[in-house]
Order: structure tokens, then C-alpha cells, then sequence
């Protein structure tokens, strides 16, 4: 039995217990949480949409405006700051970091120096995005950039020269997306109309798998924002509860292929919007493709 604690606690089923990092849009910070639900660590991170726990314990953060990668005794690595709003950043296995500016409408490769080694852009010359036009976005193994234009409601792959060569629609605005081991690619869609959801295409289009809200008596769907394909092959969603929902929901559900729920989580009093979350139970370099994240 699932019971639903909205003032303050991990909601267990079967006493199953994560330690996961994850991000607070609103009161703008990253932090580690326990297997008992406690934050065990916390930094600052204003607007914050997107988080990596990378392979040497560092976390890599937007900070609204900017990246940053920081220690676990929080001392700053990495840092890029930008006039763009910025919901996308990855490490990349040579140790650049990938960033993708919303208004700007750039994909951009920046060095650990905080200079920029490449530059991808999906704008005309002096065009403004504006705040809709992408959330988070990936860089791909065959280098490939997967965006999601929350905006224009679909997401988009580009070469690697910017050349768009695949579109998925998504109604309801899509903020997430990432491409899975078997080709397949998982989104997540925010609270427009006929989104609320998470849904995988395969590599023709198709939708293979889809939970919604009304799909899990109890649990209602809002804006739906961070993504990770477990390696048991259950899916761990975050549950933006921002647009008048606070305290309204659980901020993270696990559930199998089956939809069912094996795990939720709900701290109101510790977090008002979690936007980015990662499993931490999980092994494998995020840098490699080892998390689907």
C-alpha cells in the first residue's frame, strides 16, 4: 500500500530505498539525498534544471544563467556563464562540457577552461529564442544532439553540423529527453495540453510506452521534467509541481514497464519543485552513456 506523505517524508513500497541527487527550481539549489530521504549534501544552484553526478563525485549543475561543476567540499571546477538562459549541460568523455543555450538557440562544446570549442546554432544570426525554446537537450554517442523544444511542442536531432534530421512531436511541451541503449528515445512533457506525461518512441516513431496522468490512482502528473531509465529497467520520473501544484504531489515516482509504482518520494517541507534528478544506486559513467539520464 502506497501512502502519500506530503508534509514530509519518503513514501516506501516494499521498504525499497534510493539515494538519488536531484535539483529544486525554486528555491534554487542541488543537493544529495540519503536512502532515508535526509539531504546529506547541499549547494546553492539558482534555477537549477539540469544535474550530473559524475564518475569523481563532482556535480555538474545549470545555474540559470550558467554551469558550474563543483566538489563535494564545494569548491568551484568548472564555470560558464552566459546571457542566455541555460536548462542543458553533460560532460562529455574528453572532458568538455556540452551546453545548450535556450534564447541564444546554441548548442555549444566548452573546454575546461570555460572557452567555447565548438558551436552549433539552431537560430538565424541575431534571433532571440526566447524563454520556450529549448529545455534540456544531449549530446549523443554518434555525436548527434538531441533538443527538446518545449516551445514548439517536438523534439529534434541534429547532426553533427546542426542539420536536423529527425523530429518526434510531443504535445504539451517536451522538457526532457534521452536516448536509450536499444535505440529507443524517453520524454518527458510538461502540463500543456495533452501532456503531463512520459512516453518512448522507437526509432520509427512509433510509441512503445506511455504513462500519463489518471494512469496512477493517487499520484496526479503535473509538469513533468526529469528522466532516468533505471538498470532494472523501471523508469524514475520527476514530478514539477510549479504552476500553482506545490505540495500537490509526489516530486519523484519509480515505475516498471508494467505502471506499476515501487517507489515515490515527497519532502514539501525540504523541496518545492524537484526539476532534475539522478539515481545514485545505479553504476556506470554518465560521461560513456553508462547512466540514461
Amino acid at each position: 500500500m502506497i501512502g502519500i506523505a506530503l508534509g514530509c517524508c519518503v513514501m516506501p513500497v516494499n521498504a525499497i530505498e534510493h539515494r538519488f541527487a536531484c535539483a529544486d527550481y525554486v528555491q534554487g539549489k542541488v543537493c544529495i539525498v540519503a536512502a532515508d530521504g535526509k539531504v546529506e549534501w547541499e549547494y546553492p544552484a539558482p534555477n537549477c534544471n539540469d544535474l550530473w553526478v559524475l564518475s569523481n563525485g563532482n556535480l555538474l549543475f545549470t545555474t540559470g544563467h550558467g554551469v558550474k561543476e563543483v566538489t563535494r567540499d564545494r569548491r568551484v571546477v568548472f564555470e560558464y556563464q552566459s546571457k542566455s538562459e541555460i536548462y542543458a549541460c553533460q560532460r562529455l568523455a574528453n572532458g568538455n562540457t556540452f551546453i545548450g543555450e535556450c534564447n541564444a538557440g546554441r548548442l555549444l562544446d566548452v573546454g575546461p577552461s570555460g572557452k567555447i570549442v565548438k558551436e552549433i546554432k539552431l537560430l538565424p544570426e541575431g534571433k532571440d529564442g526566447g524563454h520556450l525554446y529549448m529545455r534540456n537537450a544531449r549530446r549523443l554517442p554518434n555525436d548527434h544532439y538531441l533538443v527538446t523544444h518545449y516551445g514548439d511542442q517536438v523534439v529534434r536531432e541534429y547532426d553533427p553540423h546542426g542539420k536536423l534530421v529527425r523530429e518526434i512531436p510531443a504535445a504539451g511541451g517536451p522538457h526532457s529527453a534521452i536516448r536509450l541503449a536499444h535505440g529507443n528515445t524517453l520524454i518527458a512533457c510538461g502540463d500543456g495540453a495533452g501532456g503531463s506525461r512520459v512516453f518512448e518512441v522507437d526509432p520509427t516513431g512509433k510509441t512503445v510506452w506511455e504513462i500519463k496522468n489518471g494512469d496512477l490512482p493517487g499520484i496526479p502528473f503535473y509538469f513533468m521534467t526529469g528522466l532516468q531509465r533505471l538498470p532494472n529497467g523501471n523508469t524514475l520520473i520527476s514530478n514539477w509541481l510549479g504552476h500553482g501544484h506545490l505540495g500537490q504531489a509526489p516530486h519523484l515516482i519509480e515505475v516498471t514497464p508494467a505502471k506499476q509504482v515501487v517507489w515515490t518520494y515527497a519532502d514539501h517541507q525540504l523541496f518545492k519543485t524537484i526539476s532534475s534528478v539522478q539515481w545514485l544506486d545505479a553504476r556506470g559513467d554518465a560521461t560513456q552513456g553508462g547512466i540514461a539520464h
